[in-house]
């Protein structure tokens, strides 16, 4: 810090407040100091409790505030002569919402949080005129924010255009591969070498397995691709859901018997046909219910439940209620899960399994759910009371159909 120069408080004063009187700037004159600072002195620190309260008499501040951690300091603004500092805190008695630093050689006014509480509690005049700077800051500060979510989410969607279009071309390109595989492999099977060989034969069905594994994922992809861009057309044919849900029942209960985990269905008589695609439906169920067998542990169980409802508008539909006594789900994690490739908890911990407890997948069921229950003109959400890997305390999927698909055709 170094000596300033002589400087008119008083002039500083009337253009920093302009609704004061002569006397009560005489006042604050005499009780603010003058003092000069280098480049890159910080006069306040976010996040730090202090006692003084700036006017830039002469010279350019730099405000910043730490968005997250990963992120870099992001400038709010440029402060120059007239601008007042570090005033909210000191009013809301609070540490400090940015940090403020010189960026060039700088002169101000200081004031003790002590005289400045006296001089805001004698003058209506002074506290008017900050409520009406703090007030330009805010729509200045949100129209910086507005701005700056413009272009990220313009960058955010030319990613997921850009992610779609990789996906399918990926897509495609294993499909062919994947035929000739599963072809041959087929093939294969018919010569009398591997019909003699039980090792033999048990290492084909591996391979042919793991191909119809990859043909299912590949499938995924592309039908998820179809949602995203809109161009997925839903049929409109009656849809028994009793028979849907017991056939998920029989086709999992191999797998779920393996690992102790109990299938039940509960199925209301008066449950209406729904009039939708019955393979994109059963698609989605199909997800929910390996979804939960997957985070159950053994000797758990599933219950699939389903009933008549209305819908928003009163129109009328179906509920499927996809409950288990797994390791559950934390809030902030509802809404993400029904996004593209989201995966709760670590990727590095990831293994693949359709069944195995907490086995991972590509992160793409329930944003095929999501995207199938909007193209019908339905919804689906998840209740969880939180995750807890000792007391399981579950996870409900809820998929809502109208009975007369309301979406695309």
């Amino acid at each position: 810090m170094s000596d300033p120069p002589p400087y008119d408080k008083i002039s500083l004063l009337r253009l920093a407040f302009k609704g004061l009187k002569d006397e009560e700037l005489r006042e604050m004159a005499d009780l603010t100091e003058i003092r000069a600072y280098p480049p890159g002195h910080v006069l306040c620190q976010e996040g730090a409790y202090e006692d003084i309260f700036y006017i830039i008499a002469d010279g350019n501040v730099i405000i910043t505030k730490k968005i997250t951690d990963e992120e870099a300091e992001r400038v709010l603004r440029i402060g120059g002569k007239g601008d007042l500092v570090g005033e909210m805190a000191l009013i809301q008695n609070a540490p400090r919402a940015a940090t403020v630093r010189t960026t060039t050689e700088c002169t101000v006014l200081e004031m003790e949080k002590r005289d400045f509480e006296t001089i805001l509690s004698r003058s209506p005049a002074m506290a008017i005129d900050i409520i009406r700077i703090t007030l330009d800051r805010i729509r200045a500060n949100d129209q910086m924010a507005i701005t700056e979510l413009q272009k990220n989410n313009k960058v955010l969607r030319l990613m997921d255009r850009n992610k779609l279009e990789f996906i399918q071309v990926a897509a495609h390109e294993l499909r062919t591969p994947l035929t000739v595989i599963k072809g041959y492999g087929n093939l294969l099977r018919t010569f009398p070498e591997f019909k003699s060989n039980p090792s033999l034969d048990e290492m084909l069905d591996g391979i042919l397995k793991g191909a119809d594994r990859m043909h299912e994922v590949v499938n995924m992809m592309l039908d998820v691709t179809r949602i995203d861009a809109e161009t997925l057309k839903v049929a409109s044919v009656p849809v028994l859901l009793k028979r849907v849900l017991q056939g998920l029942v029989n086709s999992l209960g191999k797998a779920a018997a393996e690992r102790r985990i109990e299938m039940r269905l509960e199925y209301a008589e008066d449950t209406p046909i729904i009039h939708a695609d019955p393979g994109m439906v059963e698609k989605a169920l199909y997800q929910l219910a390996v979804n939960a067998v997957k985070y159950t542990p053994d000797g758990g169980k599933v219950t699939l439940r389903a009933r008549p409802v209305m819908l928003e508008g009163d129109i009328p539909g179906a509920e499927v209620a996809v409950q288990d006594t797994g390791i559950g789900l934390d809030p902030e994690h509802h809404e993400l899960i029904f996004e593209k490739f989201y995966q709760v908890g670590s990727v590095a911990l990831h293994s693949t399994g359709k069944t195995s407890f907490k086995g991972g997948g590509p992160g793409l069921g329930l944003s095929l759910v999501r995207g199938v229950a909007r193209a019908h003109g339905g919804k689906v959400w998840v209740e969880s009371a939180g995750h807890d890997e000792v007391n399981y305390p579950g996870c409900t999927f809820y998929l809502q159909l109208p009975v007369k698909a309301t979406g695309n055709h």
